[in-house]
């Protein structure tokens, strides 16, 4: 199982780009700061049993992209090494992202998955409304965004705006290709974990068919409805299976955590 990209996507696809072109792209930082880190655990289920696969974890780190200083956002994730024997993975995406506006600079992947081996450079080039990769030079819409850059933009989106059932666009860079996609709002509720009880934001994201995913809006993602809006919960079938990823440990969060109730 791709854990690291499964999750990154997962976790990815909570969120949308309300606006759509021209300055609407950019939107000031309120939800998040360099130190954040937070941790998930991963489970996969195969005819009713619950296999315990791995974690994962997202850190905001201080970076610079042509000496300029940006956001480093890292996302790193592993299979347990009691899971290893199935399929043993070792996954690390990273993005910069400009403080001012939060589109994506440069978005890097270098994941082994089951000796499977990934190396991936992209590089944004948003004057010239370009992305530029290894495998050539391909236009991009002004409001784009790479697989993990939007977790971090769309956490600062008013979802205020937005009464139930709506369907908010977003368009992802991925792979070399454009995804024009959508979440649909499902409105709040109280979800309990083993790191506590907190009160959410809901979503269903529709999902691109072909992938590892089910096409349709089968999955399911949680979020704090609070001003950091970290995910909690993502719950979702796959091809084979299905697959429930949870929130467990998390700090340097830039707002109190006032979803969580206890």
């Amino acid at each position: 199982m791709k854990i690291i990209r499964l999750i990154i996507l997962l976790l990815m696809m909570q969120f949308a780009v309300r606006a759509q072109s021209g300055d609407e792209c950019t939107v000031k930082n309120t939800a998040f700061s360099i130190g954040e880190q937070v941790y998930y655990k991963v489970s996969y289920n195969w005819n009713s049993l619950w296999l315990n696969a791995g974690e994962v974890s997202f850190k905001v780190n201080e970076g610079f992209f042509n000496n300029v200083p940006c956001y480093h956002m890292i996302g790193t994730g592993s299979t347990y090494k009691s899971y290893d024997m199935f399929y043993k993975v070792r996954d690390q995406y990273e993005s910069y992202i400009d403080m001012q506006t939060l589109k994506p600079l440069r978005f890097i992947r270098n994941v082994n998955e089951g000796g499977y081996i990934i190396n991936q450079n992209v590089v944004f080039k948003h004057k010239e409304n370009q992305a530029v990769s290894g495998k050539g030079t391909f236009a991009i819409p002004d409001c784009i965004q790479d697989v993990l850059s939007a977790i971090y933009f769309a956490r600062n989106i008013d979802f205020t705006l937005y009464k139930k059932n709506d369907t908010i666009p977003v368009t992802l860079f991925l792979d070399d290709r454009i995804y024009p996609v959508y979440i649909r709002y499902l409105g709040k509720e109280i979800v309990t974990t083993k790191s506590g009880k907190y009160s959410c934001i809901k979503f269903s994201p529709l999902l691109i068919e072909g992938t590892i995913f089910k096409g349709g809006e089968e999955m399911r993602v949680w979020v704090t409805d609070d001003k950091n809006k970290i995910p909690v919960r993502v719950e979702s079938p796959i091809i084979v299976g299905s697959v429930y990823a949870e929130l467990y440990k998390y700090s340097g969060l830039r707002s109190p955590v006032t979803a969580k109730l206890q």
